[in-house]
């Protein structure tokens, strides 16, 4: 008897004092955690190595290959501490934001910023949003280190709350000193991936990519988009990326909440049709911080992200410091294997009428039509550097893509692809040829994924261990003595 078809939308979850409580992180990895993520917003670097650490020792307990994504804070542009540690803001009322001011002792008319080049990246009549838009501020005048401005909208505002100005614009470079070693540190611990915020264009990405390969990393790299700028150069960033993230927080105070909805889908749209990969975030289930169950509002914006073809949702705070890391992440899972019973996330007419430019690329596109119109269980792909397995997953398809791969890190990074399951082995332990295909076979059915009988796609390259030479497929009946070419 065969498991039924495992999910397909991956999930991030992550780690935070939350998960760092006895046996929670076992609890959120066997509930069904793809990938970890690292908040280097927060916490030491020992902190961060503890925990990769602890998620490598449970992942290998599972037999099973879990992402870790490293994700630098970047240029976040708050303001200083109050004397009171918090202040009311009143509507109307004149406010002042100073560069030069004590970053201690705020008041309820100035409080010192962070970031120096502020008052030069401002004008008359742009509108500041602080803490995630919560309050807004009218720009009157701008002198020296000072931003004078009107309260639109007050409220209570507390130490160190991120400032963003309406519409985008802000000159900070996506990556700090503090990034850049942090970036090394992330190397360091091993980071299959380490994500770059507030991205203003494609140059970010290839200076991330220079300093990872200067620190001897292989990390592949996760554009966060969270800037207005980003998304008149979305084309570009994503394809200087190896993954991108809708990072919805700081987008939606830049850009207005009403517009999120639509750029979230062109962008999970575009990054398909380039063969990327794509994760949704920010609240998707925030209540879950402190409720044991979602709201339904929450449940559908899940669902809709897995039906727009996301290749991951992600959990921050509901994993990091919510109540219930657990509960959160098989709610999650739920929504998603929900949602993924939608015929629409198996019908494809990606790249239809296009004409190939890569052997591999073909090969990919050719193995999910078959799948997709003959009786087949699973797809095997023999993978090198894993790139096969990610064109095959840009395709909407019921059919799961096992990818077995000898090199570990190749494994974590498969782990972010829809619908891609990864498998360590060795092929080249193989001793003849010819055993190849019933030997990849066995390794699904010993672990109950297929059954005699069953038919599977297998793909792989005539010179095995050799990265970009997938070029033939053919399929495969289990336990059959004459697999069958194509």
């Amino acid at each position: 008897m065969t498991l039924s078809t495992p999910r397909r939308t991956k999930i991030i979850a992550t780690l935070g004092p939350a998960t760092d409580k006895p046996g929670m992180l076992e609890k959120i990895l066997a509930a069904g955690v793809d990938l970890v993520r690292l908040n280097f917003s927060h916490g030491a670097a020992a902190d961060h190595q503890r925990r990769v650490h602890a998620v490598r020792d449970i992942a290998n307990t599972l037999g099973r290959e879990i992402g870790v994504i490293a994700d630098l804070q970047g240029p976040k542009i708050r303001i200083a501490k109050f004397a009171a540690q918090k202040i009311t803001l009143t509507t109307g009322a004149p406010f002042t934001l100073d560069s030069a001011y004590s970053k201690t002792e705020g008041t309820e008319t100035i409080v010192g910023i962070d970031y120096t080049d502020l008052p030069r990246d401002v004008r008359s009549d742009d509108i500041l949003l602080l803490d995630d838009g919560r309050l807004s501020l009218k720009v009157t005048d701008v002198k020296g280190t000072q931003i004078h401005t009107e309260v639109i909208v007050g409220g209570e505002l507390s130490n160190n709350k991120g400032i963003n100005r309406q519409g985008g614009g802000l000159s900070a470079a996506a990556l700090t000193d503090k990034d850049k070693a942090d970036l090394i540190t992330a190397v360091e611990l091993g980071a299959d991936y380490i994500a770059i915020s507030f991205v203003r264009s494609a140059d970010d990405m290839h200076l991330a990519r220079e300093l990872i390969q200067a620190a001897g990393g292989k990390a592949s790299v996760i554009a966060k988009m969270e800037r207005t700028e980003a998304i008149a150069d979305m084309d570009s960033i994503i394809t200087a990326s190896d993954a991108v993230m809708v990072a919805r927080g700081d987008l939606g105070v830049e850009i207005g909440d009403a517009e999120l909805p639509s750029v979230q889908k062109a962008m999970i749209q575009k990054c398909r049709a380039l063969d990327k990969a794509v994760i949704t975030a920010t609240q998707m289930m925030e209540t879950m911080i402190t409720n044991a169950i979602p709201t339904r509002a929450e449940v559908f914006d899940v669902a809709n992200a897995v039906l727009d073809g996301t290749d991951a949702v992600m959990l921050s705070a509901e994993t990091a410091s919510g109540n219930h890391p657990d509960k959160v992440v098989m709610a999650m899972a739920n929504i998603c294997l929900g949602a993924e019973k939608n015929r629409d996330t198996q019908v494809s007419k990606h790249r239809v009428e296009c004409t190939f430019k890569q052997v591999d690329e073909a090969i990919a596109m050719a193995t999910m039509y078959l799948a997709n119109h003959f009786a087949i269980k699973a797809i095997i792909a023999l993978t090198e550097s894993g790139l096969t397995p990610l064109l095959m997953s840009r395709i909407r398809s019921g059919i799961p893509i096992y990818a077995i791969s000898r090199h570990v890190s190749t494994c974590r990074k498969m782990s972010l692809y829809r619908g891609v399951y990864p498998i360590h082995f060795d092929i080249l332990q193989v001793v003849s040829a010819e055993d190849i295909p019933q030997t990849a076979a066995h390794i699904l059915k010993e672990k109950n994924f297929v059954a005699k009988d069953d038919h599977v796609i297998l793909t792989r390259g005539e010179l095995l261990g050799v990265r970009g030479t997938t070029d033939s497929m053919r399929i495969i009946k289990v336990d059959g003595d004459h697999p069958s070419a194509y």
